[in-house]
C-alpha cells in the first residue's frame, strides 16, 4: 500500500533501526518508546488489521508468533516482556498495518494506562 508508513519501512523507503528481518516479518525500534525496549514487529505483507486476517495469512502470523521469543531473547528480555496488538479505533490502532509492540526491560502495569 503506497501511503502506509510500515510498508514504506518494509520497502526501505523510510529508514528504521531494524533488529530482525526475514522474508515474512520485520522488527524495528519504535520511534516513541514506552519502555526501555520497545520494538514493532510487522508483517511484510500489508494486512490492515487483526480483524482483516484471511486464511492465507495464517502461516505468516504463525511465523511471526514463533519468532517473538527469539527476538525477545536477542534483546535481553530474559525476565519477561509484553506483546501488544492494537486493533481498531477504540483499541488505539494508529497505523493500519498489522503490527505488534514488543515491550520490556521494565515492570509492566495492569491495567495499562
Amino acid at each position: 500500500m503506497s501511503d502506509c508508513i510500515f510498508c514504506k519501512i518494509v520497502n526501505k523507503e523510510i529508514p528504521s533501526n531494524v533488529i530482525y528481518e526475514d522474508d515474512v516479518i520485520l522488527a524495528f525500534h519504535d520511534l516513541e518508546p514506552q519502555a526501555p525496549v520497545h520494538l514493532l514487529i510487522v508483517t511484510k505483507k500489508h494486512i490492515p488489521s487483526l480483524d482483516l486476517i484471511e486464511f492465507e495469512d495464517m502461516e505468516a502470523l504463525g511465523w511471526l508468533m514463533s519468532k517473538v521469543k527469539d527476538i525477545a531473547k536477542n534483546m535481553g528480555l530474559d525476565n519477561g516482556y509484553r506483546l501488544v496488538c492494537n486493533c481498531g479505533e477504540d483499541g488505539l490502532q494508529t497505523v493500519n498495518h498489522l503490527h505488534f509492540h514488543l515491550l520490556g526491560k521494565r515492570k509492566m502495569l495492569w491495567p495499562p494506562g
